[in-house]
């Protein structure tokens, strides 16, 4: 009987082992999350964001290719999710910017955004993703339009040169 009583005894303590450990300090020390993954739901609606910035007419930095840079039709419309301005000179991880390029006519009509991904993501160029969207949204071709190197890096590529000013233009 003794010895049923003490592996009882043994026994109940084991139990309470993973109860105690539960409980101890380490959850203070936790981090959370600090990186923001866009999918073709993060954009949606973004028409009704903050339209922070309308830009009208060619524009040489841009180039040939980029948002219709030669074009002196186009205008270019840039929406911030809830308005995000810098905070002490950096967006916040998560924000999210869309800008829609179009001249009359359409033959430029083009929804691009970046997104705040954070995290060891692009860390070169401050935890920014480029991303090829369709008018609803959606990111291009499926979800493959996306990256740290989109369009073989002209994206990275030209907003290298607003590097202090967290790699955005128009803020």
């Amino acid at each position: 009987m003794k010895k049923l009583l003490t592996i009882l005894l043994m026994s109940s303590a084991f139990a309470f082992i993973p109860f105690l450990q539960s409980c101890s300090d380490d959850e203070d020390t936790v981090t959370p999350s600090t990186e923001v993954i866009a999918n073709d739901a993060s954009f949606a609606g973004f028409m009704t964001w903050s339209k922070d910035a309308v830009l009208k007419g060619a524009d040489p930095g841009l180039g040939e290719m980029a948002h219709g840079g030669n074009d002196s039709t186009v205008t270019r419309s840039v929406y911030y999710k809830n308005g995000q301005n810098p905070v002490s000179g950096v967006f916040p991880v998560g924000t999210m910017i869309v800008k829609h390029s179009e001249n009359p006519t359409k033959t430029v009509d083009e929804f691009t955004a970046m997104v705040k991904r954070g995290g060891e993501f692009n860390k070169a160029q401050g935890g920014w993703e480029y991303f090829m969207i369709g008018a609803d949204g959606k990111i291009a071709d499926g979800g493959k339009m996306r990256g740290a190197n989109l369009m073989n890096g002209m994206c990275a590529g030209c907003h290298a040169g607003a590097k202090n000013k967290d790699y955005i233009f128009t803020k």
